[in-house]
């Protein structure tokens, strides 16, 4: 592991001058990283912001919390198959057009929550929102692959986290004070009008970065040889399934800490904001730290022993959660894991769409789709095991491990090939 060592998809010829935009430097990728940032923002806030209210949703819709955990579960689904249109749309008509109107079916969907009469109609509507927070995701990972490649594109989505994980430091937080001065269905109304501020954003400051002489065609056959290609790359699909995994621990936490921490361990909505916050700082930490490993370590090197770490930190909170080790037994092994899993949440992707920047919004829609959607199947085990601090730390535990013996598996097999080191 002391240097890349998953081999390079079948290279496609290097993009003229002409045709292909200048990486951003200075000011101007401080700028992209901040307008990308907050777009890709828009699906944490998502996910995030209604969080404290679950308990109270259970409760004036008359239902049970199992089955309000699955308006997440709706959200995550929404943000996976949503991008696996977009992407391909991206690549064939721009990256900014199916990002505004992505963006405006996602303010629609938040003004339509604000009347859902019940549990299933909110489902439905929070699976719209996921397909709108959808196109700002895939173009801005896409955005980043058409300027960026290798560790510039680990290190521009190390910038990324740092934005984004303002996301879920300051959602629980905005929705909590929302419940301090109306009901659970204003949380919506926020989110609608942070929709409409996104899609200026992206009117407004965001440039088109896929000239049209580097447009693929929109038509089926074209788009499905593309996924075929793209599924049939072993390492690509394997490096989606660590992202994937990565991704789904974090999505177990977010579904179930509101259920555990405050029925199981008696917080309250603005004492859980604050504990879900210092959870994404320590995720924003170790992606910037991950900015400085970047200059001696490989990504793939970082992945496989944050991964390790990820494992050990697991299984020390699965034994203090079964044993009773109170709040504070419980919630600093999950800020380890958390910071482990920080490290993984740059690199996997930034390998995987390395691979494929002849179809980045593509590339970009399946991995995205792999991550929401195993996210969404395994974010609901924590409420089905019993929503309490057990069976959060086996859910987040069991997909670090499996991403971390995956990696393992392919590096090895990669190390006794003889293919060429991944080129930065």
């Amino acid at each position: 592991m002391d240097r890349a060592t998953l081999s390079p998809a079948r290279p496609t010829p290097a993009p003229t001058p002409s045709d292909s935009p200048e990486p951003p430097t200075g000011l101007a990728r401080v700028r992209v990283i901040l307008v990308l940032g907050s777009l890709i923002a828009l699906g944490p806030l998502t996910i995030d912001m209604y969080l404290p209210a679950l308990p109270a949703i259970a409760d004036d819709l008359l239902t049970t919390s199992s089955a309000v955990q699955l308006t997440l579960t709706g959200t995550l689904l929404g943000l996976g198959l949503g991008q696996l249109v977009i992407g391909p749309l991206s690549d064939a008509v721009g990256r900014k057009r199916p990002l505004i109107l992505g963006t405006a079916v996602h303010v629609v969907a938040s003004l339509l929550c604000l009347v859902a009469p019940n549990v299933a109609v909110l489902g439905v509507l929070r699976l719209l929102q996921g397909v709108g927070a959808a196109a700002a995701m895939v173009v801005a990972l896409a955005v980043v692959r058409d300027l960026f490649t290798g560790r510039a594109a680990a290190t521009a989505l190390s910038r990324l986290m740092l934005v984004m994980g303002a996301a879920p430091i300051l959602a629980p937080t905005i929705g909590a004070a929302v419940l301090l001065t109306g009901s659970w269905r204003g949380v919506f109304a926020v989110l609608a009008v942070l929709g409409v501020a996104l899609m200026l954003v992206a009117i407004f400051l965001l440039k088109e970065t896929l000239p049209v002489s580097r447009r693929r065609t929109g038509a089926l056959g074209p788009v499905l040889r593309t996924y075929r290609s793209l599924v049939t790359d072993r390492q690509f699909v394997v490096l989606a399934l660590v992202a994937a995994l990565g991704m789904s621990a974090l999505f177990s936490y977010v579904s179930g800490s509101s259920f555990v921490l405050q029925d199981g361990y008696g917080l309250n909505q603005q004492q859980f904001g604050l504990v879900f916050g210092i959870g994404a700082v320590a995720i924003i930490g170790a992606s910037q730290l991950n900015v400085v490993l970047l200059n001696r370590y490989s990504p793939e090197r970082i992945v496989f022993y944050a991964l390790a770490a990820a494992v050990v930190s697991g299984l020390v909170l699965t034994l203090l959660a079964v044993a009773g080790g109170g709040l504070v037994g419980f919630v600093i092994p999950l800020f380890l894991l958390l910071g482990a899993i920080g490290f993984v949440l740059p690199n996997a992707p930034a390998l995987a769409l390395s691979r494929h920047g002849e179809a980045a919004g593509t590339a970009a829609a399946l991995l995205g789709a792999a991550q929401f959607g195993l996210g969404a199947l395994i974010a609901p085990l924590v409420g089905v095991f019993g929503n309490d601090g057990p069976a959060m730390a086996v859910t987040m535990t069991a997909g670090s491990a499996i991403a971390w013996l995956a990696l393992g598996a392919t590096v090895w097999r990669s190390r006794r090939s003889p293919a060429p080191a991944l080129a930065d």
